[in-house]
């Protein structure tokens, strides 16, 4: 793209420098260092001022106009640029390269990275127990290449998906921070919403060049080692992705040594709404601590709360990968090992992202320290899972090899404990490098060979008031009095007159001044110089560190399932062939957890020959808990994990599908029963006979003959596709389905009433509901008492309709041809009877009658 000329005659060489620097990067945030704060100019410090709450300034003038300013503090500048990630702000750090003691003009500035909010890798801007991903997607033929990185770890990987639907379900899956599109593409209505996009050049996204880049990347002739070939639109937007990598971080990326291709079907499939009622990292309202996550994870390190945030999210059909984590939690818990090791891996880095930090030169100290104690932490992790002998812990184990030369490097080369920055000095250990060491005794010692040296001088010169100091202004000297001044020695070279003394210099001192005034200067020049070499060394141990950090993220969520099956008697699930969900006693994790009395177990029985349960019962009495505790049980299975039950049985399952609950979605217009159309809409169109379907009250967003017509035919087709179904309703009508569906059969949340009011007893039982409850509900829910006694007399006339008010309502699924029967003597005997004005014996005649009578 042609960049528009800039006429800078008007302004300062500084701002000339400022501008043409901005020029390249018009719509992200320029940090311009200056001293010691970066500074921001015009509508970049008027935005950022707004944004941080700082002091906009005017400062000097620039084409005759007051200049805007804003800066922060270079030493706090990651605080900042947290808070402006989080917006969504990206900002490109311009940094001083140039020398401001031989500089004319300006010093020269450049920028060195552009820090956004999927290319994260400082520490301070990072959640440590969530991945911080970029991903790129790209339109074809065949539907969408889809690619995704994380640069703080080196994680790369690509998959391709057939339409809008499937792509919409894996953005959610990942949740990117920063989302790549070409800009010349509509984006899918379902993607529009999605925070982060930015749009980029459509070039970008093509497929030779992107096999380019990669191949470069890699080191490679082609892709056929990644599994890529043929698989055009991953490579072309794993090209995009890896092409704004390198323009934003301006370094190589030696970390990123290679790309996986995933494929869809190898795991258990969410759609966006799934993933939302399921609750499974955060709760409908927010909150962690009541979502599957918040249960779960006992994990003692980051790189396991990531793991196994990545292992709810992308559940596996594989069942030799999920026999091997079974198998591995079994052993823990034989064993008893979890708590123990995970003792150790609680003393344990973030390997994986100083990794990454090591891999772009950006590593701090206190990450090299960090990383020997962990190399440390090794020997005692491996010999734990040696002693236990377990095979199914062999892999773990062989990625928690010991690295003692690693170890040895980093234990010799840094200092303990290390500066906080390299800047400061105190990085490098004493007796890592002999020139190093050196140059600090000069400055250490700086006191004492002055002394010796004064000491030296008096012996030499007889003159017993010699004097040798120093002083910013003029370094060291050796000072005479004006009357000793003519027995100076001849070597004695006049360096400043005194009113009252002489200084001089010798050759000597002069040799030593230099060397001691710029031994910090060297020795932090060494410093860095020996740092740089050391980040070189262990990148070539990167390899068998990117091991050890698959090692301890796996080891850490294995002890932890397994910590949570005993903590919460959990069972080991059987994985079958034979198709079907057989659960006997399950639960709800997260409702079981927050409960104070012990949780109701219900069993799920789920087979091609019954593959519809028809569950109705009261509102408040446990249907939707008992719907999600099984796609729960059935979600964790498919993780490898242990589950809450007394035993299960899991067949062959492709995915899970829940429409539960409907809101208004006012962005694109759509009414609640429109979105629960919608959702309904995509279940049909997706389902298989392999599928588990939530269904909650279909239906009940329109009028009442709507809705039951449409519950009614999709309870039909449901059960025509032969999905695992749970389909909750209160239409009492639906209850007849398993007269004509052989697939179908009924059961219900059982309630009894205690005088006006109702005891919700939880427990699932089969048939239908006798009733819905739902006037003892509101009452529970505080509905004042007269509304209530109204509604009773309402529905008790709506029950027995009077002829002279109001035509009776017609069955909506009675054929058209069948005619109304006529009352039945017994019933109009029945209505004619007061029973609070009948005596027990009366009542009793009454009844013997109304027997007669039928």
């Amino acid at each position: 793209m042609h960049k528009p000329t800039l006429d800078l005659s008007a302004h300062t060489p500084m701002m000339r420098q400022y501008l043409t620097l901005k020029a390249d990067f018009p719509d992200t945030l320029l940090f311009y260092r200056m001293g010691d704060f970066y500074e921001l100019f015009y509508e970049d410090a008027r935005k950022v001022a707004a944004l941080l709450d700082l002091t906009l300034t005017h400062r000097g003038q620039s084409a005759g106009e007051p200049i805007p300013m804003a800066g922060v503090p270079y030493h706090a500048a990651e605080g900042y640029l947290a808070r402006l990630v989080k917006m969504g702000e990206s900002v490109a750090i311009c940094e001083q390269i140039g020398d401001p003691a031989t500089s004319k003009g300006p010093v020269e500035r450049k920028v060195v990275r552009i820090v956004t909010p999927g290319t994260l890798t400082d520490e301070a801007l990072l959640e440590d127990k969530r991945d911080n991903l970029l991903a790129a997607m790209t339109p074809g033929k065949k539907g969408w290449g889809l690619a995704w990185a994380e640069l703080a770890s080196g994680r790369f990987r690509a998959m391709e998906l057939p339409d809008d639907e499937a792509l919409a379900s894996e953005l959610a899956r990942l949740a990117p921070a920063e989302l790549l599109h070409p800009e010349d593409t509509p984006v899918p209505p379902a993607i529009a919403e999605l925070s982060g996009r930015r749009p980029r050049p459509a070039w970008h996204f093509g497929h030779a060049s992107g096999e380019r880049t990669l191949c470069s990347q890699f080191g490679v002739h082609d892709l056929s080692g990644f599994g890529l070939v043929g698989h055009e639109l991953a490579i072309g937007a794993a090209g995009a992705l890896l092409a704004y990598l390198n323009d934003t971080q301006r370094a190589a990326l030696p970390h990123l040594t290679g790309i996986g291709l995933e494929r869809r079907e190898d795991g258990l499939l969410l759609d966006p709404v799934a993933r939302r009622n399921l609750e499974l990292d955060s709760s409908l309202s927010g909150e962690r601590r009541h979502s599957l996550l918040g249960v779960l994870d006992g994990t003692v390190t980051a790189l396991g709360a990531r793991e196994l945030r990545r292992w709810l999210h992308r559940p596996l059909r594989d069942r030799a990968t999920l026999l091997a984590r079974q198998e591995a939690i079994s052993a823990l818990i034989e064993t008893r090992a979890f708590e123990p090791l995970q003792d150790l891996l609680r003393e344990t880095a973030d390997v994986e992202r100083i990794l990454a930090r090591i891999a772009l030169k950006s590593a701090r100290p206190r990450d090299l320290s960090a990383l020997r104690h962990t190399l440390g932490q090794l020997p005692g992790v491996f010999a734990s899972l040696a002693d236990l002998d377990r095979p199914a812990l062999q892999p773990v184990q062989d990625r928690l090899q010991p690295l003692p030369e690693a170890h040895h490097l980093l234990t010799m080369a840094i200092a303990e404990p290390p500066a906080a920055l390299l800047r400061d000095g105190g990085v490098i250990a004493e007796g890592f490098d002999a020139e190093l060491d050196e140059l600090r005794a000069l400055s250490v010692n700086a006191d004492a060979f002055l002394l010796e040296l004064e000491q030296r001088e008096r012996e030499r010169t007889g003159i017993p008031t010699l004097k040798v100091a120093y002083n910013r202004v003029h370094g060291f000297y050796i000072e005479l009095t004006r009357a000793q001044a003519e027995k100076a020695p001849a070597d004695y070279l006049r360096r400043q007159t005194l009113k009252g003394a002489e200084r001089y210099i010798t050759p000597e001192l002069k040799a030593y001044e230099d060397k001691v005034l710029s031994a910090r200067e060297r020795a932090l020049a060494r410093e860095k110089l020996l740092f740089e070499d050391l980040l070189d060394t262990l990148i070539g141990h990167r390899e068998a560190l990117q091991r050890v950090a698959e090692g301890i993220a796996q080891l850490d969520v294995l002890c932890t399932l397994a910590g949570r099956a005993v903590a919460l008697d959990w069972c080991r699930p059987q994985l079958s062939d034979e198709p079907g969900i057989d659960i006997q006693g399950g639960r709800h994790p997260v409702v079981e957890a927050t409960l104070e009395a012990p949780f109701i177990a219900n069993d799920t029985t789920l087979t091609p020959e019954q593959s519809l349960l028809l569950i109705t019962g009261p509102n408040m009495g446990g249907k939707s808990t008992y719907m999600r505790q099984t796609a729960l049980i059935v979600l964790l299975t498919h993780i490898g994990s242990f589950v809450p039950a007394s035993a299960v049985r899991i067949g062959p399952i492709d995915r899970i599908f829940t429409r539960i609950g409907a809101s208004d979605d006012l962005a694109t217009g759509r009414s609640t029963f429109m979105v629960e159309m919608t959702e309904t809409a995509n279940i049909l169109h997706h389902a298989t006979n392999q599928s588990l379907v939530l269904m909650d009250e279909i239906g009940r967003g329109t009028s009442t003959f709507d809705g039951l017509a449409l519950a009614w035919a999709v309870a039909e087709r449901l059960a025509a596709l032969g999905a695992y179904t749970l389909f909750a309703t209160h239409y009492f009508e639906l209850t007849r389905l398993p007269e004509q569906l052989p697939n179908a059969r009924n059961a219900h949340l059982a309630a009894v009433e205690h005088g006006e009011r109702i005891v919700f007893l939880h427990s699932v039982q089969d048939g239908p509901a006798s009733q819905s409850y739902g006037l003892q509900v509101a009452q529970l829910a505080g509905v004042p008492r007269k509304v209530i006694e109204r509604a009773r007399k309402r529905l008790r006339e709506l029950e027995t309709p009077d002829r002279g008010e109001a035509l009776p309502q017609l069955d909506l699924f009675a054929s058209p041809a069948v005619v109304e029967p006529e009352p039945s003597p017994a019933l109009e005997a029945l209505r004619e009877l007061d029973p609070d004005a009948m005596s027990p014996r009366q009542a009793l005649e009454a009844l013997y009658r109304l027997k007669e009578m039928l």
